[in-house]
């Protein structure tokens, strides 16, 4: 396991404190409350385009995208991340079965790698440390 630095703690921090931004707070409060598609459709029935729920849902699962670059690009320790981290796996499981016909709809097959990698070894991470754990937390997220 490689040592977080103080450089790993800074970022963390940074990346609570956008999270905390009024308008981040306001989606992340409806992605984690009202965000519960049952399909491709009703994605865009619960976030229909140039709604404010279609602009909580870009900007709740763009900031995880972005967070998660920063851990496939070496810049943030993933072990400091998947202490603090776990609404990314909330977004993932949320939208994991979906992501394949999305990328293709969109003719992006790296839409949101960086979220899908980072939520695949959180997955990972999870186990180890309880093989149960992670199953019952996305049973309570769905």
């Amino acid at each position: 396991m490689a040592t977080a630095t103080y450089d790993d703690v800074n970022l963390i921090l940074r990346l609570y404190e956008l999270r905390r931004e009024e308008r981040m707070r306001v989606a992340r409060s409806w992605f984690l409350s009202s965000f519960k598609p049952k399909s491709v459709e009703d994605i865009g029935k619960l976030a229909p385009g140039g709604s404010d729920e279609n602009a909580y849902y870009r900007m709740v699962v763009t900031y995880w995208e972005m967070a998660a670059s920063f851990v496939t690009s070496g810049v943030l320790s993933e072990e400091l991340f998947f202490q603090s981290g776990q609404e990314l796996l909330v977004v993932y499981v949320r939208l994991r079965e979906f992501i394949p016909t999305l990328r293709q709809n969109m003719k992006s097959p790296a839409m949101w790698k960086n979220l899908e990698t980072v939520a695949l070894h959180y997955i990972e991470w999870y186990e180890k440390k309880d093989p149960e754990a992670f199953q019952a937390f996305a049973a309570r997220v769905s």
